[in-house]
């Protein structure tokens, strides 16, 4: 892992892998794309102590903001907060982690190790491990107060098995023998 980088509420970390990752079209889960956003899950080990302590930071630099800017001066009783425990999901994938699912409405901006930009969207996957920039900030929309993740900018660090099953064309026909067949054999 990196040293994490904190400014406030806004927090560079990673590598960390993704999952349930929509980055170059929106999504959204009831189906409307165009109400959609782009989103990610970013699985951070419950080891790495360092970036946890960091996001924790960053958290509560966006719940402060928000009692002076959202909730009257008071932190609210039922506030909900991004960082989640991975060991209440229903996934083995997210045992052993903290994750937070980072959200934007604008496309985030994503770049390779070099820092050049990725067009290509086999590229960033469920599953990919990247270098993750997030904000935290607060929020109040009816009814429900808390702080949200904000996705910034993702940089790739390595490949990893895609999550959800799916595996390559290279990995599916591996140990295929095409040398000996002919068009005309057909």
């Amino acid at each position: 892992m990196i040293t994490p980088k904190v400014n406030g509420t806004k927090v560079v970390f990673g590598p960390c892998r993704l999952s349930y990752t929509h980055v170059f079209a929106k999504h959204n889960p009831n189906g409307d794309a165009a109400d959609g956003k782009y989103q990610t899950n970013v699985l951070i080990p419950k080891t790495e102590k360092e970036t946890i302590k960091a996001l924790r930071e960053a958290i509560e630099a966006a719940k402060q903001a928000g009692i002076v800017s959202k909730w009257s001066g008071k932190e609210p009783k039922k506030l909900a907060l991004p960082l989640n425990d991975g060991d209440d999901k229903d996934d083995e994938l997210y045992e052993d982690h903290f994750f937070v699912n980072a959200k934007c409405n604008t496309r985030p901006g994503i770049v390779d190790r070099n820092k050049q930009p990725i067009v290509d969207e086999e590229e960033m996957y469920s599953g990919v491990w990247a270098i993750v920039s997030v904000t935290f900030f607060p929020y109040d929309t009816n009814g429900n107060k808390g702080v949200a993740c904000g996705l910034n900018n993702l940089m790739k660090w390595k490949d990893d098995d895609h999550l959800g099953g799916r595996v390559s064309a290279e990995a599916d026909f591996e140990d295929v023998d095409t040398s000996g067949e002919d068009d005309e054999d057909l």
